[in-house]
C-alpha cells in the first residue's frame, strides 16, 4: 500500500469514527443526555406509613438512588435523630431539634420498616439523565459532615419537604411552580388530626398547644410536609423536558409491604368538639351534684367537690402552663398567638392548692373563705373563655374542642350554679307567698 493511500484511509476512518461518536449522543425514553451524563442511575422515592411512636404517626419518606454502573443502591434519609444526642430533650423542649441526613442500604431499611409493621410504597421517577445526576450530586453533598445536620420544623423543614425540594430541583422549579399557588385540601391542623384521631388524648393535647397559625389556608406545596401527599402528587405531575416535550414524572409504583394492623389515616378529619362537649358536660353534672349535696349539708361532699375541682384545675393548668412556656420561650412558632392561653393558663394551677387548703381548714368560716376563692377563680376562667370566643370571631383559631372541654367545667365550678340556685329559691319563696 502506498504512503498516500494509507493517509487517505486514516483520515476517512477518523471521520467515520467521529461521526459514530457524535451519533452516540442520543436521547433515551426519559429525556435528553450527552456523554457527560450517561443514563446509569434510577431514582426512586420510598414512602413509609405511620409507626407506633408518636413521632412516626405522620409517616416517613426517603430517596433511593440505584447506580447500575457500580451496582450500588443508597437510601438517603433526612429524618434521622437520636435520643442519645447531647441535650436532646432540652433542645426538643426549646424547639431546637437537630435532625441529620444519612445514607445507608435500602434492604436494611426495608427490613426494619417491615419488622415494625409499617407500609412501604416505592415510586420510580421518570427523569432525564442530567437531572438524575443532579439529584445524586445534591444528595451526596447533603450527607457530608459539614452539611448533614439541620434544625427540624414539623411543617416547613422535615424529611418530606427535603424530598419535595429535591424533586423540584430535578425538574428546574416546575414542581413548585405548579403547586405553590394551587389551593390545598386542608389546613395544617386538619392534616394533623387526620393522623391523630385514634388517640383522643394526644389528638386533643397536640391541637390544644398549636395556635392559630396552623389554621391558615394551605397550598398543595405546603401540604407536602406529609410524605403521603408527595406520593399523591408524584403520580399526577408532568413536566417539560429539555427537548420541550411533556413527560410524566411517575413511571411505576410498587407496594413493597402493606399492613392492616394500624388505624387508617382518615381521608378527612372528624370533628372532635361534640365528644369533648359530652365529656365536659358529664364532668360538670358530677360537680353540680356535689354542690347540691353541699347545700344539703353533707360535709363529706364538700371535700370531694374541693379535690375534684382542684384536680381539674391541675389538669388544665399544667396543659396551659406548658403552652405558656412554648408560646413565649421556645422556637415552637406554631404555638405562638394561641387563643387558648386566654382561658387555659397557669392561673388554673391555683385551683389545686385552694382545694387542698379548703379541706384542711376545719372551721366553717375558713371553708367559706376558700370556697369564695375557688369559685371566683373558676368564674374568672369562665369569663375569659367567653372573651376568647369573641376574640376568635376575628382571628379564627379552630379551638372549638378546647372551648367545649373547658367552659362547661368552669361554669359548673364557678358562682353560676350558686346564682341559679339563689334565683330559684327566691322564685319559689315568692311563689309560695
Amino acid at each position: 500500500m502506498s504512503y498516500y493511500k494509507a493517509i487517505t484511509i486514516f483520515f476517512i476512518s477518523t471521520f467515520l469514527l467521529t461521526g459514530l461518536c457524535l451519533y452516540g449522543k442520543t436521547t433515551t425514553a426519559s429525556g435528553y443526555y450527552d456523554d457527560d451524563y450517561p443514563d446509569y442511575l434510577e431514582i426512586k422515592i420510598a414512602v413509609m406509613g405511620p409507626g407506633d411512636e408518636l413521632y412516626f404517626w405522620w409517616g416517613h419518606i426517603a430517596l433511593i438512588i440505584e447506580d447500575y454502573e457500580t451496582g450500588r443502591s443508597r437510601f438517603y434519609d433526612w429524618g434521622m435523630f437520636s435520643f442519645e444526642n447531647e441535650n436532646f430533650f432540652l433542645d426538643f423542649a426549646f424547639g431546637r431539634l437537630l435532625y441529620t441526613c444519612g445514607a445507608s442500604s435500602p434492604d436494611w431499611n426495608f427490613r426494619h420498616y417491615i419488622d415494625t409493621g409499617r407500609s412501604i410504597t416505592i415510586y420510580t421517577l421518570n427523569l432525564p439523565a442530567e437531572a438524575k445526576e443532579k439529584i445524586k450530586q445534591y444528595a451526596e453533598f447533603t450527607i457530608l459532615p459539614e452539611n448533614k445536620d439541620y434544625y427540624y420544623h414539623h411543617f416547613r423543614d422535615n424529611c418530606a419537604t427535603r424530598i419535595r425540594d429535591i424533586i423540584d430541583l430535578a425538574v428546574d422549579g416546575q414542581f413548585r411552580e405548579k403547586y405553590e399557588n394551587t389551593p390545598g385540601r386542608f389546613t395544617y391542623r386538619e392534616h394533623v388530626r387526620r393522623h391523630t384521631w385514634f388517640n383522643p388524648f394526644f389528638d386533643w393535647i397536640l391541637n390544644f398547644w398549636m395556635g392559630r397559625t396552623i389554621d391558615m389556608p394551605l397550598t398543595v406545596w405546603d401540604e407536602m410536609f406529609l410524605p403521603s401527599e408527595i406520593g399523591l402528587r408524584i403520580q399526577e405531575f408532568s413536566y417539560i423536558d429539555p427537548d420541550n416535550k411533556e413527560q410524566q414524572l411517575f413511571v411505576s409504583d410498587e407496594v413493597l409491604y402493606r399492613t392492616e394492623d394500624r388505624p387508617a389515616v382518615l381521608n378527612a378529619p372528624k370533628p372532635r368538639w361534640p365528644g369533648a362537649l359530652i365529656l365536659s358536660c358529664v364532668v360538670s353534672l358530677i360537680l353540680l351534684l356535689f354542690i347540691i349535696f353541699m347545700y344539703l349539708e353533707k360535709p363529706k361532699m364538700n371535700y370531694v367537690w374541693a379535690i375534684g375541682q382542684g384536680a381539674l384545675g391541675l389538669f388544665f393548668g399544667v396543659a396551659g402552663t406548658i403552652l405558656f412556656f412554648m408560646a413565649f420561650f421556645t422556637n415552637h412558632d406554631y404555638t405562638y398567638w394561641n387563643i387558648n392561653l386566654i382561658f387555659a393558663n397557669p392561673l388554673l394551677l391555683a385551683a389545686l392548692p385552694f382545694g387542698i387548703i379548703y379541706c384542711i381548714k376545719y372551721s366553717r368560716m375558713n371553708h367559706h373563705i376558700w370556697e369564695i376563692y375557688i369559685k371566683s377563680l373558676w368564674s374568672l376562667i369562665l369569663c375569659l373563655g367567653i372573651i376568647s370566643i369573641i376574640v376568635n370571631i376575628f382571628f379564627g383559631q379552630r379551638n372549638q374542642t378546647d372551648i367545649a372541654l373547658v367552659l362547661p367545667v368552669a361554669a359548673a365550678a364557678s358562682w353560676l350554679p350558686d346564682g341559679l340556685i339563689y334565683i330559684r329559691r327566691e322564685y319559689l319563696w315568692r311563689w309560695l307567698n
